[in-house]
């Protein structure tokens, strides 16, 4: 998967925004001003992606490529690879995965009118 892939996947989700907060070469998506995921914009070696902390456990363990958030909360983020060793479609679904909770952590009035 290419980066344009991945930033057009995620700006397809209600209410997400792009920003570069921490400077030029990393790149954040948001719902709601709070990030689910985080990016090399240079390399796309790799995406910092919220996940449940059950779940984060299991899939580091059958998954090389993917390893606790690099500089994020080791409970919460996982870094995973953009280096094939995990597919297209399992990158997909832990970007639902981290926007769905983010958003479900949203006050109900913010998830209203993102929804519209």
């Amino acid at each position: 998967m290419n980066i344009e892939t991945f930033r057009d996947y995620c700006l397809s989700k209600a209410g997400v925004t792009e920003d570069t907060p921490f400077g030029p070469d990393t790149l954040c998506f948001r719902v709601a001003n709070k990030i689910f995921a985080l990016l090399d914009i240079d390399k796309f070696e790799s995406v910092n992606l919220k996940c449940d902390p059950e779940r984060a456990v299991l899939l580091r363990e059958q998954h090389d490529g993917i390893v606790p958030g690099y500089h994020m909360n080791k409970k919460h983020w996982n870094t995973v690879s953009c280096d094939g060793s995990v597919s297209a479609d399992l990158l997909l679904e832990l970007v639902d995965h981290s926007y769905a909770l983010v958003f479900s952590s949203l006050p109900k009035n913010v998830k209203e009118e993102i929804n519209g």
